[in-house]
């Protein structure tokens, strides 16, 4: 029987970590100790003061509808937190509070490319990026990403792969799962290619928060202010340790919103009205936490890196930001899932092969260093000594 489906569900491919989860989660039923590197939530608890400003709204009877864009004392504070870190204050009609930040991608695509329209985007690349973009029929034009180059998609890649059907080009800086950081010149360059080509870009910021070594993050949207072609996408996950929350943000032309504001009406009516008052405190209050996770989140990558360097057969850089590593583990002669499965089951250890992400991550292997300095310890020990072995 036809069923009558408008997308390619074969294109939609769930969640590569689901796998090695699942497994470790068998494994630490049975009595195994396992060293979990394979998923990207941060292990601290989300902020006190936002979680009481929730229940405070819970305890005032405020979970009722809210508009569909979101609640107007959020809009505020997002604009005024645009206004310090993109340099622009949007208009309250740009804004657009989503139920996290994935939405922001599916909806920022269906407003935006039809079926045939081209795509650039980076590879390795978030796996929701590719699902995404296959299962709207849109052509997929992936930019290969190279360590020496420091895993960045330089303009010099998209300006040779432009064409009169380059529909969206999407854009993740700090990037999952590399942790590389496109420097200022890159953004700029990639605004400036986009507007002479009259194209969208769809610029995944939800690490903006999260740089190293005195870093800077850099939106395309310094050109364009979202008011002709950037959609800028950013939310509470990561940088408030707020992942089970399902709170993000769309900052967009007008018209993009109201194309959006539809979709949203008619999936899910409104993002949860009580969690829209965390984010409300998240953002207009002390910023110290998410200083007080970065300073954490340092040490790890340091003492992470370092580890790596001395595990036989890997080689890793150092990323700029986010929390991942991406080590290069061409030397040990194994395959990327080869090797991710042999280190979970002969190691306890769990991460994901680089081919989760893309062909261009084969030969390598992504680490989320979101774990204590000792669980970080413990897993390097055992990454050593199961490579003794084959190495």
């Amino acid at each position: 029987m036809d069923q009558g489906l408008a997308g390619d569900f074969s294109m939609l491919r769930g969640e590569p970590p689901i796998k090695f989860l699942t497994k470790a989660n068998r494994m630490e039923r049975e009595g195994r100790d396992v060293v979990r590197f394979e998923i990207g939530q941060p292990d601290f608890d989300s902020p006190e003061n936002v979680k009481e400003a929730a229940k405070k709204a819970l305890d005032e009877g405020f979970t009722n509808y809210v508009p569909t864009t979101g609640i107007p004392e959020l809009k505020e504070a997002i604009q005024e937190d645009i206004e310090k870190t993109r340099g622009f204050r949007p208009s309250k009609e740009q804004i657009m509070v989503l139920p996290g930040a994935k939405p922001g991608l599916f909806f920022g695509l269906l407003a935006t490319i039809q079926q045939g329209d081209e795509v650039i985007y980076q590879n390795p690349f978030y796996f929701t990026y590719d699902s995404m973009i296959g299962y709207l029929g849109a052509k997929k034009v992936q930019i290969p990403l190279h360590e020496e180059d420091q895993f960045r998609m330089t303009p010099e890649q998209i300006k040779e792969r432009v064409t009169e059907d380059t529909e969206v080009i999407l854009l993740n800086t700090p990037q999952n799962p590399t942790g590389s950081v496109l420097t200022e010149d890159d953004v700029k360059t990639i605004a400036e290619i986009a507007e002479e080509n009259d194209i969208y870009v769809l610029s995944d910021e939800i690490y903006s928060k999260m740089l190293y070594d005195g870093l800077e993050h850099h939106s395309p949207s310094y050109l364009d202010r979202c008011e002709e072609r950037t959609i800028m996408i950013d939310g509470f996950s990561k940088a408030y340790s707020m992942t089970g929350w399902r709170l993000g943000y769309v900052v967009a032309p007008e018209d993009i919103i109201h194309k959006m504001d539809l979709l949203l009406a008619d999936a899910v009516s409104c993002t949860t009205s009580f969690v829209q008052k965390g984010g409300v405190e998240a953002l207009k209050n002390s910023q110290d936490f998410v200083d007080h996770i970065m300073g954490h989140f340092a040490e790890r990558r340091d003492a992470i890196v370092s580890g790596l360097n001395e595990v036989p057969g890997f080689s890793c850089i150092e990323p700029k930001g986010a929390f991942y590593a991406f080590p290069n583990v061409k030397e040990t002669g194994m395959e990327s899932e080869e090797l991710a499965d042999y280190l979970l089951e002969e190691a306890g250890v769990c991460l994901l092969p680089g081919t989760a992400f893309g062909s261009q991550g084969k030969g390598y292997l992504r680490l989320s260093y979101a774990t204590s300095l000792e669980e970080i310890e413990k897993g390097i020990d055992r990454l050593k000594e199961a490579m003794a072995e084959v190495v």
